[in-house]
């Protein structure tokens, strides 16, 4: 009745583990969650597992478990055991390996230094698609006693599993970076802004699928101004990376062939993607920065957008809140206002999406205060390397994608009103 007992109680143990690690699609944490799930189904005190080069003929990497701090130390400087001794026989020979004494055993060749003393060892191989992935050590049980058929039996069940595990997260790996790669490609290289210059930053999501719908643009307008577009598209997956690469370009060309205030220009956008597009809700900053008077003005208009960040030449910050408008696609009757601010010259302009600040844990309020404090610090840097920075460092807990979008007002006044416009028309 004991041994009935403990043989349910193993299977049960053996089930859990492998929905443990088929719950995981980050590779790394697959190979990890194997290692100690192993030791547990089996009661051994170290793990590691092995991955094998391309060859096939020694170990790439090492992920080991169940060394103290004080051992960890001891083994630092040492590279680790590529696949001599014991644990080359495994390679070698891929089928399941029990040793009860390391030291005795004919392919033995010692330890390397402040390596800690393992006697026993239970060694399997873990297989994808047919063909050998890596191989799974565990030594030395906690009741002291060598491996057994049992222990063996089970640890073979689990790297069947295992190589499934593995094999979903290399694919999920594959659909991830493809479809980052296919979001980078849908947004802009930006052309030449000259006077002004400008640097983008989009960092894609930390959540599993990471696609967004943030985005971002800058152009020449033809009357010499610089037109700047940030948004984000409702949503984390394909159909919100299709409508964000939809709505940019729409934007795109009406900022481009009307000369009306940026909030016509929303209004417009907003009743062209209800009537010919089912796209989510999408908040959006639409700014011109243009000659004024006395120098370079900005005039923009949001739609449920966060405010731009403008850093003056002394690193003093402000953020440009103004009476928000609607988001895009909640409703197309709503007039949204238009703002103007003269810009300093040598200031910057910052546009961001809400990756960058938001976190369920701390205050908004908080996280914007933190990120002007941080841009201040930071603007002196060469433009790309600022906006670079503050995706590095942001307040936000990365769990959604960011864009980020800074322009430099150039130095000394701007040319005076209509300049650039008969400038480009000849």
């Amino acid at each position: 009745m004991r041994a009935l007992t403990d043989a349910k109680d193993r299977l049960q143990g053996l089930l859990d583990a492998v929905l443990a690690i088929s719950r995981e699609l980050d590779l790394s944490v697959v190979l990890r969650r194997i290692v100690t799930t192993a030791m547990e189904l089996v009661g051994a005190r170290y793990g590691a597992l092995g991955v094998l080069h391309e060859s096939g003929e020694y170990l790439r990497e090492l992920i080991t478990a169940g060394l103290s701090e004080d051992e960890r130390a001891a083994l630092a400087g040492v590279d680790f055991p590529h696949g001599e001794g014991v644990l080359g026989h495994l390679i070698r020979d891929p089928r399941p390996l029990r040793v009860g004494d390391i030291a005795s055993h004919p392919a033995s060749v010692g330890f390397p230094p402040g390596h800690p003393r393992m006697r026993t060892l239970l060694g399997i191989a873990i297989s994808v698609r047919g063909e050998i992935y890596g191989d799974l050590y565990l030594s030395e049980r906690h009741d002291g006693r060598p491996f057994d058929r049992h222990d063996e039996d089970i640890v073979v069940a689990l790297a069947g599993a295992a190589g499934v595990a593995i094999e979903n997260a290399r694919l999920f790996a594959q659909v991830r970076d493809s479809a980052e790669t296919f979001q980078r490609l849908l947004l802009p290289t930006l052309s030449d802004l000259s006077p002004f210059t400008a640097a983008t930053v989009y960092r894609p999501a930390a959540e599993p699928n990471r696609l967004g719908g943030d985005w971002y643009d800058a152009l020449v307008l033809p009357d010499g101004s610089v037109g700047v577009m940030i948004g984000d598209v409702g949503g984390h997956d394909l159909r919100a990376a299709a409508a964000m690469a939809q709505a940019r370009s729409m934007l795109r060309a009406l900022f481009y062939d009307r000369r009306t205030p940026p909030s016509e220009v929303l209004t417009q956008l907003d009743h062209t993607l209800h009537a010919t597009t089912d796209i989510p809700v999408t908040t959006a900053c639409l700014a011109r920065v243009e000659p004024g008077e006395s120098g370079w003005v900005l005039r923009w208009s949001t739609a449920g957008h966060f405010p731009p960040l403008l850093i003056g030449p002394g690193a003093e910050t402000e953020y440009l809140y103004a009476e928000p408008g609607l988001p895009l696609g909640v409703s197309t009757g709503e007039h949204r206002p238009d703002h103007t601010r003269p810009l300093p010259p040598g200031s910057v302009l910052v546009f961001f999406t809400d990756g960058l600040v938001e976190h369920p844990a701390r205050p908004l309020d908080e996280n914007l205060t933190a990120l002007a404090g941080l841009a201040a610090s930071l603007v002196s840097r060469p433009l790309q390397e600022f906006v670079q920075a503050l995706a590095d460092r942001h307040p936000s807990d990365g769990r959604d994608d960011m864009a980020v979008l800074a322009l430099r007002v150039p130095l000394g006044p701007g040319p005076p009103p209509g300049a650039a416009t008969a400038g480009r028309s000849r």
